[in-house]
């Protein structure tokens, strides 16, 4: 019997084809990274090699979209208000999504609600440094001289709660003194009323500072933790504050209700371009140091840190400047 082949060739045609869905394709269009600061800051510089590194390896363009003001919460409300397909991501420091809900009562977003954790791509060790007219050359000799003097030692932070001034906080509960608080409105300020010897000290993320310590035109007295780009400063542990060991990420979310697959593959994504040579040579002469977390990880270390940073709020009554 003559076979129809044809027939079976058109029903072959019909059978249905599974879909390639839009999560297995992404992505298929440019994506934008929001970033909540202005150009040539910490996180922009982080978020300009990421796009970079990402466009190349996902065949992709990704554009930085700059949202700076309100410490953060403009560039944080745009993100959660996104259409969560995979195309929106806020690339931010820590303080938007973890510092902030605890310290400003009328945030246009809800940090734990409006956002899926990706990563946190890096972390920046905090770094305290002097002017050099101030007359010790250690962090003990400097709370020291504070105990002797009460309140003749100012610092200067980018603005009150913001982590310059909440880490300065946990020292003075520790050491059971109180410094001068000078706030500024924002880092590049505040590291130039330093250099100008407005103020005697400040803590900062190590990036904004370690051109002017290189330069010698301040002194390092202490790392809030380990760091490769200050191996000979001591720790907060090792001068007597074992308790205390902060940092200032900067990490990726989107927003809530991107498709788990999506952030899935851009955190495998992010994870794998921290582990390139030359990207972490880049990052560490920035004074970022690559972390490696999944969403799952980041997730319950956030849960921590507002934990902790709220704990330390409460107990001082800070409120941030409006």
């Amino acid at each position: 019997m003559k076979k129809n082949f044809g027939v079976a060739f058109a029903l072959f045609l019909a059978l249905p084809v599974a879909p390639v869905s839009a999560q297995d394709a992404w992505p298929t269009r440019s994506v934008r990274l929001v970033v909540p600061s202005s150009p040539g800051g910490g996180t922009d510089s982080y978020a300009r090699l990421l796009a970079q590194g990402l466009a190349e390896g996902l065949k992709q363009q990704f554009i930085v979209d700059n949202r700076p003001g309100a410490s953060g919460a403009i560039g944080a409300e745009i993100t959660a208000k996104a259409t969560p397909d995979g195309y929106t991501f806020l690339v931010s420091a820590s303080p938007a999504l973890i510092v902030n809900p605890s310290v400003s009562k009328s945030l246009p977003y809800n940090a734990e609600r409006d956002f899926t954790p990706v990563t946190r791509g890096v972390s920046s060790p905090g770094v305290f440094t002097s002017h050099p007219s101030v007359p010790v050359k250690t962090f003990t000799a400097l709370v020291a001289l504070n105990k002797r003097e009460p309140g003749k030692l100012t610092y200067g932070t980018a603005g009150t709660g913001t982590p310059g001034n909440l880490v300065v906080k946990m020292i003075e509960e520790a050491a059971k003194t109180r410094f001068l608080h000078v706030p500024y409105k924002g880092i590049g300020q505040a590291v130039q009323g330093l250099l100008r010897g407005e103020t005697a000290f400040m803590v900062s993320d190590i990036g904004s500072v370690l051109p002017y310590i290189r330069a010698g035109r301040v002194l390092a007295l202490a790392v809030t933790t380990k760091t490769p780009q200050l191996p000979g400063t001591p720790t907060l542990a090792e001068a007597g504050y074992p308790k205390i060991e902060t940092y200032v990420s900067f990490m990726v979310v989107a927003p809530a209700g991107t498709p788990p697959a999506i952030v899935q593959r851009l955190s495998t994504e992010i994870l794998k371009l921290m582990k390139t040579p030359a990207l972490r040579e880049k990052l560490e002469a920035r004074g970022l140091i690559p972390v490696f977390d999944t969403p799952e990880g980041f997730a319950a270390s956030l849960k921590v840190e507002r934990a902790m940073w709220a704990d330390v709020i409460r107990r001082n009554n800070i409120v941030a400047d409006q």
